[in-house]
């Protein structure tokens, strides 16, 4: 069989999740000719089974959490909790019944052209879908992002388990749930089932759910649940998973846990293997694809979003993609390209326009580009929030990490029930803001804030590590009164 002749492109995009569908559609408005390659839904996890779906979710959860909170601040409240109308706006104006049409027409009305399959690299700036193979002249960006990693426990595959989709998707509420796994997916869907009136456990294998947080977030967000009825255990290595038909069962040493329902939400891992990487020499073995500080995974490859392991957010996804962008049209500014002699605008005044633009306002020169063209990625200040109630927002490193890296740490703390604000609201259970400083530098290296409003609070912590913000300069301020955000002068005076 005759090979497909190559079809000469600008860019291809493989994997329009949210990093692969914003590069691929600023770099096309540039006048880029961009091929984008997705195999699911354009836009990914985010706006389909992740970020939107389920804070739809946790509104309307926190909805009935408020009304019950009537009681005792301003009368009493009676509350029917009803599953179908949070259903129904999922399906209707968050997802249009999972159809990615309203994506695919945004792409392409930025000039994409759009193919839905697979895409597998398939050598040095080729790709394949299908029986199609596109020579791109400038680069490929890959964007494929993760996709559930299930534990190999026995008996779990042949058990109609849910991921985050079916708890996403589904449209009545079992009467019981076991959740496996305690991260941060894991206790928000927790909550907000049990709000709605599951039975709900939460099987986590470490020793306290939102391992990876400061212990006293773990403390908050288990008082939490547990004040909403979800059981939680913790230790729980299963071993083995049962399904009669009816009721699933996680045995666990001389411990069994039973339920209607089982979400497994283990963590999420990228599948290389099908990227064919190897024709480009790259070891397609590894977890994630490893990428410098411009999304480089090697001459002429960059990948962004979940795929990298920088991260599995979307605000990640957004940063990168903006730094795969400048980078991207840096190098067709050096490369000097013209019109295409097709006809098709290769690079016409738009991205020679945007490339100049770029270069006149991003920050640090990459080592192939000119000086202020490209940006380069510093993690440094990464935020984070677990939106159950109350909020958990963490910014930079926690206590634990610091001193393993032999930092001079000083630790402030507050309970924001003793600030003004956490008093009147009478948020239960309690919440508080606490902050990592390098003492040597004088700076906050990392911090966390839990309440009410933990994850807005977290903006002003955010600033403070990202631009080294002295901690005399923070002390020097001043905090609004009465906010829950005035109470990170408490912390910072708390610091010794």
């Amino acid at each position: 069989m005759a090979e497909p002749e190559l079809v000469d492109v600008d860019v291809v995009v493989v994997g329009l999740g949210v990093g692969g569908e914003e590069v691929a559609g600023r770099l096309a408005e540039a006048g880029l000719s961009v091929v984008g390659v997705e195999r699911d839904l354009v836009g990914g996890e985010c706006p389909y089974w992740g970020c939107i779906p389920s804070k739809m979710m946790i509104r309307a959860a926190n909805a009935l959490a408020e009304a019950r909170r009537v009681d005792g601040l301003a009368g009493s409240a009676q509350v029917r909790a009803d599953w179908a109308p949070v259903a129904k706006r999922i399906r209707e104006e968050a997802t249009d019944t999972w159809n990615d049409r309203a994506a695919v027409d945004r792409f392409t009305g930025k000039g994409g052209r759009f193919l839905r399959g697979s895409g597998r690299l398939d050598g040095p700036g080729r790709v394949r879908v299908g029986d199609q193979v596109f020579q791109a002249r400038h680069g490929i960006v890959l964007g494929t992002g993760t996709r559930p990693s299930i534990a190999p426990i026995d008996g779990l595959a042949d058990t109609p388990y849910w991921t985050n989709h079916q708890a996403i998707e589904v449209a009545e509420l079992p009467a019981s749930l076991l959740v496996l796994g305690g991260g941060a997916i894991g206790v928000e869907l927790a909550q907000v089932f049990a709000r709605f009136g599951v039975r709900v456990t939460v099987l986590e294998a470490s020793g306290r759910i939102l391992a990876l947080e400061e212990p006293e977030s773990s403390e908050v967000a288990a008082a939490a649940l547990r004040a909403d009825g979800v059981q939680i255990a913790t230790d729980v290595k299963a071993e083995r998973i049962d399904h009669d038909g009816d009721t699933f069962t996680v045995h666990a040493g001389d411990r069994s846990f039973a339920a209607d329902q089982l979400l497994v939400v283990t963590g999420r891992r990228a599948h290389l293997d099908e990227l064919g990487l190897d024709t480009v020499g790259i070891d397609a073995g590894q977890r994630y694809l490893p990428v410098d500080d411009r999304m480089h995974v090697t001459d002429g490859i960059w990948a962004v979003g979940d795929v990298t392991g920088e991260g599995a957010f979307t605000h990640i996804a957004m940063y990168q993609a903006s730094i795969v962008v400048a980078d991207v049209l840096d190098r067709v500014r050096r490369a000097g390209a013209g019109p295409d002699a097709s006809g098709t605008a290769s690079v016409v005044g738009g991205a020679m326009g945007a490339a100049s633009a770029v270069g006149g306002s991003m920050g640090a020169a990459g080592p192939s580009g000119a000086a202020g063209t490209v940006p380069r990625a510093d993690y440094r200040a990464l935020p984070r929030v677990t939106f159950t109630d109350p909020e958990v927002g963490a910014v930079g490193l926690t206590e634990r990490q610091a001193r393993e890296r032999g930092i001079n740490v000083q630790v402030g703390f507050t309970e924001l029930s003793s600030s003004t604000r956490g008093w009147i609201h009478k948020s239960e259970p309690g919440g508080f803001i606490k902050v990592i400083a390098d003492a040597d530098q004088g700076v906050l290296i990392g911090a966390t804030s839990v309440g009410p409003a933990g994850g807005e609070v977290l903006s002003a912590l955010v600033v403070a590590v990202h631009a080294a913000v002295p901690v005399s300069q923070l002390r020097h301020m001043i905090y609004a009164y009465p906010t829950f955000h005035r109470a990170i002068q408490s912390a910072l005076d708390d610091l010794s």
